[in-house]
């Protein structure tokens, strides 16, 4: 069965209705989604490569876990389910702290088109890489990287073929957001 996703207008704010989710992509449909950043106190940044099979950015190097907000859920557990699901942690709601909401307007050529409000939170956790389990068909692998490491890979992502290029300003927030939490 199909997940349903409640529609927000172009605002963010509710409308009362919800669809399917490929309704929600096939139309176009405003909607939010929980991002969630995991670093460590030694300032190292946890990175998902998004699976191989993923219509959209295959194989590059994203967010720790994200995903979608389902009906009648809040995004703050929709964060603390993505991180379960995607990756096997456990995180509380005290953990996160929320850095913004971005928007994210975007259409692709097979037909989706992403009218997202990416609500975006950090959490600092003490985890062994080896502990954390990608589920398969979302997350192909995952590292972390340094936050030196994290800026050289973006300084050079239009050509390097690791982050979502197009992404490079909310990375830049994000890690200076994580920069501010270890200060």
């Amino acid at each position: 069965m199909e997940d349903y996703i409640d529609i927000v207008d172009e605002h963010g704010k509710p409308t009362g209705s919800s669809a399917p989710k490929s309704e929600i992509h096939a139309k176009g449909l405003f909607h939010h989604t929980a991002h969630l950043w995991l670093y460590t106190s030694e300032g190292n940044i946890l990175l998902q490569q998004r699976a191989a099979s993923k219509t959209i950015y295959p194989l590059l190097w994203d967010v720790s876990v994200a995903g979608h907000v389902d009906a009648g859920e809040s995004i703050e557990a929709a964060a603390l389910r993505e991180a379960k699901e995607e990756i096997g942690i456990t995180i509380s709601e005290v953990q996160l702290s929320k850095i913004g909401v971005f928007e994210c307007f975007q259409s692709y050529s097979n037909g989706i088109t992403d009218n997202e409000f990416h609500n975006t939170y950090i959490a600092k956790v003490d985890v062994n890489i080896k502990d954390l389990t990608p589920q398969k068909g979302e997350v192909e692998a995952l590292k972390f990287v340094s936050i030196s490491e994290f800026n050289e890979l973006l300084e050079s992502s239009q050509t390097n073929n690791h982050f979502i290029a197009s992404n490079r300003k909310y990375y830049e927030f994000v890690v200076k957001a994580i920069k501010a939490q270890l200060s």
